[in-house]
């Protein structure tokens, strides 16, 4: 007695159709999640191609792939798409912010290099300060510039004090000079004895 096969239907069609159970349901979400980001990498390493892919659960819950990035890839599109819709929109207002951004860049430059050159006349004057800061007002000083004030002062009264004793010194003796008694011999140095003798009653 011969076995009757058992005939088989074959893989079936799986109709496209909402799953009703919610668990077969995330099953088939969680399945066909991975195949699509599975393609979606073949694509990028085949092809080079730059993907982006968001998808939600039936929970709700957020998941992505993106090739470098999601966010890049957004980025690129959404930055094309606004700038492709304001051209096609208004060419002549496009046109008109582009020339106002080159006369915003130029004036930005402009400033820049006034303030290039403020910066410069002020460290120049900082120089010059520092190298003559004792001609300017006392009460601009910091501490540190009137002890140096104070310090140079002193210095220049000493200087001031030495050379008056000096002068007073050399004055002293000039008088003493002129004024010699007569009985120093000039020639000599010596006193004169003869003179001094008779003139003191000696002889």
């Amino acid at each position: 007695m011969t076995s009757k096969k058992k005939e088989s239907i074959g893989r079936q069609r799986i109709p496209m159709v909402k799953i009703k159970k919610e668990s077969h349901r995330q099953v088939t979400f969680s399945k066909r999640r991975a195949g699509l980001f599975k393609k979606a990498s073949e694509l990028c390493t085949l092809c080079g191609a730059e993907i982006a892919i968001i998808v939600f659960s039936p929970a709700k819950k957020p998941f992505s792939f993106g090739h470098p990035s999601v966010e890049s890839v957004l980025d690129r599109y959404m930055s094309r798409n606004n700038m492709s819709m304001a051209q096609t929109r208004n060419p002549a207002a496009s046109c008109e912010l582009n020339m106002r951004l080159t006369q915003i860049l130029s004036e930005v430059e402009e400033e820049k290099k006034k303030g290039q050159a403020m910066e410069e006349m002020r460290r120049e004057n900082a120089r010059r300060a520092m190298i003559n800061w004792w001609e300017g007002p006392v009460e601009e000083m910091n501490m540190v510039q009137l002890q140096e004030m104070k310090f140079a002062l002193e210095e220049l009264r000493k200087t001031v004090l030495l050379e008056t004793n000096k002068e007073d010194v050399f004055g002293f003796l000039d008088n003493k000079v002129t004024t010699v008694p007569s009985y120093m011999n000039m020639s000599s140095g010596l006193p004169n004895t003869s003179n001094f003798a008779y003139g003191n009653g000696c002889f």
